[in-house]
Parts: structure tokens; C-alpha cells; sequence
């Protein structure tokens, strides 16, 4: 049996106080059993994603009880007799992170550059906020040596953040507007200012998350309530709007203010989950009229994972403010969570990590 993260109760999504959206508990799960081809993770940390507290409160209509997490780092601790295919050499012992998707290599999609639309492959079935999880040997990656635990537990999110700078088609120069300032907001950030944005611009309610935007890339970070985000931004830009905008909060206002802050030809992408049955009200005119956005957003971070690791050590992580809790506070740390109270919250999932 693996001690394992586990919403157990749904919550009401509208309630004020964020311990009653959703309960989570540390129950004992059955361990998967290891196949040829998989290895075995003692999971160190497991980072909670934006999604994990809307899973808890019911926004994904789960069932509970259901498993949490899929940010995760450790060491290997077993491996299939065939779990080195992929040439990385990978032994037990070695510090690693991982793509909690697994993609088949075979299908369609996989075979006309699409993976993330895979057929048979998906999300691995087991949850990562627990002591151990058995993944295939395709969805681990070594880290250096230098990356501390807690920093490679980012190494997902930061692979979220290259595929936002891929599809963004960002060139040298460009204005750049970023609405939210969780960890995915501030790698983009951080990543962007490194492929040349502009006037990069962080749009974030919560102040402490505000602070961390500069010392991450960011030129300009600011609270969405307090300011016309519309006038702030053609102030900023001179009356143009940003060529490239990546909205991460979820937030319906955000998502609206992210095309009418877009420059002429500019790219607007949306990368966080809204709530269910969310329609977004866009005028047709953004599109074929003058503005000639192009609207796009991200589904998963395919083919991404390797520049993910050559890029990780590059990365100044010393500005995000990690909130660390051991497993059994698990629901303090979903709280906490939901509050926002830090960059990124992490679950400790053994002691001696």
C-alpha cells in the first residue's frame, strides 16, 4: 500500500472560505504493479497544479475519492528489466522528474508530430502526490545534479511555459502581457523575457505574487482591480496593445481583457481552465476585421521535455516563493492553495526528501 493524496469530499466552488470547497485526506492506496518497461519513483516532492483545487471542489465533475498531483520529483527506486529504450541511462538511485503523460509513439498523432492528441496514451494513472509512483521509463528525466529537489519538482510547469513561448511565435522585441502570477505565469515570464518580449507585463490581483513578478523578468506588474487594464496597457504600449498574450489565471475577466488588450496580428493564448461551461465573448470582428488576432491556447506540452531539462539550470527559481507542506497537512496546503498565499505550493511526500 502507497500513503497517497485524496480528495475525498467535493465543496461548494462559490463558498468564501476555501476550507469548505473540497476535502482532502492521506488514505493507503494498493501499488501499482511495475511493468517491463517502467520505473519506480520515490516521489520527493509533488507540486500542487492550478487544477488540483477545482478537481477537489467538483469543477471537473470527479468522483471522489480520486488521487492528486502530477508535478513530480524523487529518485528511482526499482526499474524494469527493459525500462532503458530510451538511451538515458537511467539507473536506480538517479534524481529525476517527469511528464505525467505518457504518449504511445504509435498512433496517428503521434506519427504526424501531434502527440498531444496521442489515442492510447494519456495521463498516468497514478497520482503523484504519494511515497512512490511507477511510471514507463518515457515520462522520466534525469536532473543535474545542482537542481535542489524542490526546484525540479518545476520542471513540468516550465515545460508548460516553453510550449506557451512556442505557440506564441514570439520574435525579438515583442510586447508581452501575462495575466496571472502562479508559477506558470512567472516561468512564461522568466522564458519570454529570454526569447527578447518588451514591456513584458504581469497582470496579478494578489500582492505578494506581484513581487515576485520582477525579479522573474516581468517590467511592469499589475493589480488587475485597482487599474483599467485596457488603459494600462495601451499606456504602456504606446496606444498598440501587445503583440503576444497569455492569459494562466482562469479568471473569466482576465480572459476577456486578454483580446482587447491585443495588439493588430497579435497572438492571444489561453492556458489555464475556466469554469465549466464558460463561453468566451469574442466579436468576430477581432478576427477578420482589422485585428486579425489569432486565438489559440494550450492542451499539452509535447516534444518539450528536453529542452525543459537543458533549460531548467539556466532558470532563476531563487524569486519564487515555494510553500513546502509534509503530506499530512496536505489540506492546509490545499487551502492554502486557494488562498494563493505563495508562488507555488509543494506536498513533502517523504521525509528524508
Amino acid at each position: 500500500m502507497v500513503k497517497t493524496v485524496v480528495a475525498v469530499k467535493r465543496g461548494n466552488v462559490a463558498d468564501e472560505d476555501p476550507a469548505k470547497r473540497g476535502r482532502v485526506e492521506v488514505l493507503d492506496l494498493p501499488e501499482k504493479e511495475m511493468g517491463d518497461e517502467d520505473v519506480k519513483i520515490r516521489v520527493a516532492y509533488c507540486g500542487i497544479c492550478g487544477g488540483d483545487p477545482r478537481k477537489v471542489e467538483g469543477l471537473f465533475d470527479l468522483e471522489p475519492p480520486f488521487g492528486l498531483g502530477h508535478e513530480v520529483c524523487g529518485t528511482i527506486e526499482a526499474m524494469g528489466p527493459k525500462a532503458n529504450r530510451s538511451h538515458r541511462n537511467l539507473q536506480v538511485g538517479d534524481r529525476v522528474a517527469g511528464n505525467f503523460i505518457h504518449y504511445c509513439g504509435t498512433c496517428y498523432y503521434c506519427l504526424n508530430g501531434q502527440e498531444q492528441f496521442c489515442e492510447n496514451g494519456g495521463f498516468s494513472a497514478e497520482p503523484g502526490m504519494a511515497e512512490t509512483v511507477v511510471w514507463h521509463e518515457s515520462q522520466t528525466w534525469k536532473v543535474p545534479d545542482e537542481i535542489p529537489l524542490e526546484h525540479a519538482c518545476l520542471l513540468e510547469p516550465l515545460s508548460v511555459a516553453i510550449r506557451i513561448a512556442d505557440k506564441s511565435n514570439i520574435k525579438v522585441g515583442n510586447r508581452v502581457a501575462i495575466f496571472g502570477g502562479g508559477v506558470i505565469g512567472l516561468l512564461a515570464a522568466q522564458v519570454m523575457k529570454r526569447y527578447g518580449a518588451t514591456d513584458l507585463t504581469l497582470f496579478e490581483p494578489v500582492e505578494g505574487r506581484r513581487a515576485v513578478a520582477k525579479p522573474m523578468g516581468a517590467d511592469h506588474a499589475l493589480d488587475p482591480r485597482s487599474v483599467d487594464v485596457v488603459e494600462e496597457a495601451m499606456a504602456i504600449t504606446n496606444g498598440r496593445g501587445y503583440d503576444v498574450v497569455v492569459e494562466t489565471s482562469g479568471a473569466p475577466a482576465a480572459a476577456v481583457a486578454a483580446y482587447q488588450i491585443a495588439n493588430r496580428g497579435a497572438t492571444v493564448l489561453y492556458v489555464a481552465a475556466y469554469p465549466d461551461g464558460y463561453e468566451l465573448p469574442v466579436p468576430l470582428t477581432y478576427l477578420f476585421g482589422p485585428k486579425e488576432l489569432t486565438f489559440s491556447g494550450v492542451f499539452r506540452s509535447p516534444y518539450v521535455f528536453p529542452r525543459a531539462v537543458q533549460l531548467l539550470p539556466g532558470m532563476d527559481l531563487e524569486p519564487l516563493d515555494l510553500g513546502i507542506f509534509p503530506m499530512e497537512q496536505a489540506q492546509e496546503a490545499f487551502v492554502a492553495q486557494v488562498r494563493r498565499m505563495h508562488s507555488k505550493i509543494l506536498i513533502k511526500c517523504n521525509q528524508q526528501a
